[in-house]
């Protein structure tokens, strides 16, 4: 492997720091290697994920990120592995920024590893890919034991916009003892194409957890389900402002005249951001209904309150205008 410096004197000057007996000074040779940016310095840092200290495997796993040849992959895959957390960390992170197929593919038979942390990260690893052939292990993952696991899977279905796995996701935004979980399984059923979804929806806008809910919410306002409506407006007197919020802006979006007061009353609330985000939506619906309230908004102590007024009751008008 000597080769790559014989005809680089700058590379050159690098090799005795590269083979040191000291593991910072290999570190660091790494880090200059890795800058010259030259296929050619792979072999080299793919052997410094085997090396004798944890510091330099974690930099040489971060240093291969964004090289995605097979034997990198292969090496990356290996440090998941790592008995140590710094290293499989770095491995999992330089690994989850894969972009080609063919790296995604060679991943997944990782997916059924016996160690969680594997599965995990393959996981990560392929979800922003939309292979197919991810979608039935991703699926069987849901099952998965280890919450890490299942939440990975549901990121990976989610991205696939695989229809098949509404009825395992809806049961785990409901159901799932992990936090995390029901989470990104209520965001993940916003691909719904029906209304099947609403009653695991509904259950996840009530969750204990007001991150859960706030989910909820967004996922409601995204698919504009005009049934959750009765809900959407009790979430604006949830106990957490990030929750109304959502509510606020999923109200917004289906834009039905029944949300009118609630919206209108929220445009007083001591939560500026809040009432920014009714104005908005009192805009979207767009009943003349809204004026004399958006009217009041317009002297809000928050300047951005009243901009987003006047841009409501322009929007008002505008939609007004056009029904006569």
């Amino acid at each position: 492997m000597t080769d790559i410096f014989s005809d680089n004197p700058s590379l050159a000057a690098l090799l005795p720091r590269l083979t040191s007996t000291d593991a910072t000074v290999r570190r660091l040779a790494l880090i200059e290697l890795a800058d010259a940016e030259d296929e050619s310095q792979l072999p080299w840092l793919i052997q410094a994920t085997n090396d004798q200290e944890a510091e330099v495997r974690a930099e040489a796993a971060a240093l291969l990120a964004g090289w995605e040849e097979a034997p990198v992959i292969t090496a990356l895959a290996d440090l998941l592995l790592d008995a140590d957390e710094a290293v499989r960390a770095a491995a999992a992170q330089s690994l989850s920024g894969i972009k080609t197929r063919a790296a995604g593919l060679q991943l997944l038979p990782w997916l059924d590893h016996d160690d969680a942390f594997v599965r995990a990260a393959a996981l990560r690893a392929l979800r922003e890919l939309r292979l197919t052939e991810a979608a039935l292990l991703a699926l069987s993952a849901l099952a998965d034991g280890d919450a890490s696991v299942r939440r990975e899977a549901v990121g990976v279905l989610g991205w696939l916009k695989f229809i098949q796995a509404l009825p395992k996701l809806a049961d785990l935004a409901e159901r799932d003892s992990d936090i995390d979980v029901r989470r990104a399984a209520t965001g993940a059923l916003g691909m719904a194409t029906d209304q099947t979804v609403l009653p695991a929806l509904l259950a996840a806008l009530r969750d204990a957890f007001w991150v859960v809910r706030e989910e909820a919410a967004t996922t409601l306002g995204k698919l504009k389900f005009t049934d959750a409506m009765p809900e959407l407006i009790n979430a604006l007197n949830d106990d957490y402002w990030q929750v109304r919020l959502r509510a606020a802006r999923a109200l917004g979006r289906i834009g039905h005249a029944d949300a009118l007061p609630a919206l209108i009353e929220t445009l007083t609330h001591p939560v500026s951001n809040l009432r920014k985000e009714a104005a908005i939506a009192l805009g979207e619906i767009g009943a003349d209904a809204a004026i004399p309230a958006l009217t009041a908004a317009e002297g809000d102590p928050d300047p951005e309150v009243r901009k987003l007024a006047r841009i409501a009751l322009t929007r008002i008008d505008t939609l007004l205008a056009t029904k006569m």
